[in-house]
């Protein structure tokens, strides 16, 4: 009996149904796994349809399932959150981490509007569907839980590009204002800020290997590994961040909090 209760106390998700943007691939695909193994049942939606697919079939088939979901189309938010709720019953956490990088443009002329518009639709207008259609359903229920992937980009400047930079940021506020609103009524809203992961996003944004993304500077030694975004993502979808609403949990080694033109301590040596 006492091993039983251990394992139960183990799976932090038991029970809960989840919903994952952008879950075929990179973090997405970290944080389905690490769900599914926590005992949540997963909805993946993506627009990388064999990615899903296959996906679900490493995870338990009665656990999981795919839906295709371009994240910029309402209806297509709207219909993987019935999904959803049809296939399991409910929706317990919703986890907006679809987004694109878009064009890696330094020079804000060289910006076309159409690229600015493409990555703002994607990694804001995106999240802005999920967490209302989430609401929808959460709203009635009195509880619920919405987790928005934002990034460092969101709290400071010169990581990335323009477009994706004011999107992060936009993410990181309108996680902050639905938390306020949504609070009153039960559910609660949080963002992750993770720094560079080795992703195929930011691999292709970057173009980096992942052994170049290894060499980017991080304050902490180590490496940041999508499955360490994931278990942000699993606190904040768990029990245990039952009280935590409009936080920015920031995955970065202490990268954000580090003055690297000026600094009395010795800079980090890679492992």
């Amino acid at each position: 009996m006492a091993s039983a209760s251990l394992v139960a106390a183990a799976r932090r998700l038991e029970g809960k149904v989840a919903l994952i943007t952008g879950g075929g691939s990179g973090i997405g695909e970290a944080t389905a796994r690490l769900f599914s193994k926590h005992g949540a049942k997963v909805v993946i939606a993506d627009i990388q349809d064999h990615l899903g697919h296959s996906l679900c079939k490493d995870l338990e088939e009665s656990s999981s399932s795919y839906v295709h979901c371009d994240v910029t189309k309402e209806t297509d938010v709207e219909n993987a959150v019935n999904t959803a709720v049809s296939k399991y019953g409910k929706l317990d956490i919703m986890f907006n981490n679809a987004g694109i990088g878009g064009a890696n443009k330094s020079n804000i002329v060289e910006n076309e509007k159409s690229e600015f518009e493409q990555v703002i639709n994607v990694n804001l207008v995106g999240v802005f569907l999920g967490t209302k259609h989430a609401a929808r359903v959460m709203i009635p229920e009195r509880r619920g839980s919405i987790i928005n992937t934002a990034s460092v980009c969101g709290s400071i400047g010169g990581v990335a590009s323009h477009p994706y930079t004011s999107s992060k940021h936009a993410v990181v506020g309108l996680t902050r204002n639905t938390a306020v609103e949504l609070g009153a009524l039960g559910v609660r809203v949080n963002c992750v800020s993770p720094y560079m992961v080795a992703t195929p996003l930011a691999k292709d944004f970057f173009k980096l290997s992942d052994e170049g993304v290894r060499g980017v500077y991080f304050n902490l030694k180590g490496d940041l590994e999508p499955n360490d975004v994931a278990e942000a993502a699993l606190y904040l979808g768990s029990d245990a961040s039952k009280f935590v609403s409009g936080h920015n949990l920031v995955v970065d080694g202490g990268f954000t909090v580090v003055n690297n033109g000026f600094c009395v301590f010795g800079k980090s040596e890679r492992n």
